[in-house]
């Protein structure tokens, strides 16, 4: 009786010690979407035309074969929340970590008020000092 384990779990298993372990997002991969963000990592926080990254990205041969090869690959990718897209048809990787680290605000400190009354925790969040704007 054989046993079939996640992909996820096998990755866990046979990881070797030191190695960096891959985000939730870049596991579910395939070798195009993996090669595409490789090569947009070296452009972080630049829009880059979608001819040249069929161009780099893939080699000048796989280039020559299919000049639009990575067009379906960068739409799957927006529709994942892995990169953006500006009108003209430029595409940057989206920065994970900066969104994760990015501080909240509340609306207002009475907005503060009533909900910390309200007993629920409220993490993340930016104290406000009072400047006298308030219409009270």
């Amino acid at each position: 009786m054989s046993r079939v384990f996640p992909a996820e779990l096998m990755a866990d298993l046979f990881r070797l010690p030191g190695t960096i372990q891959r985000s939730s997002s870049s596991f579910h991969m395939d070798a195009d979407e993996k090669e595409i963000c490789e090569f947009l990592k070296s452009w972080r926080g630049q829009f880059v035309a979608s001819r040249e990254i069929c161009k780099r990205a893939g080699g000048k041969w796989r280039f020559r074969e299919d000049p639009n090869w990575a067009i379906p690959v960068l739409t799957r990718l927006v529709e994942k929340g892995d990169l953006e897209s500006d009108a003209s048809g430029h595409f940057r990787l989206l920065d994970k970590e900066k969104d994760k680290k990015k501080k909240k605000w509340w609306i207002s400190p009475q907005m503060k008020k009533i909900l910390e009354e309200s007993g629920k925790k409220f993490e993340g969040t930016v104290d406000i000092e009072d400047g006298g704007d308030s219409a009270d």
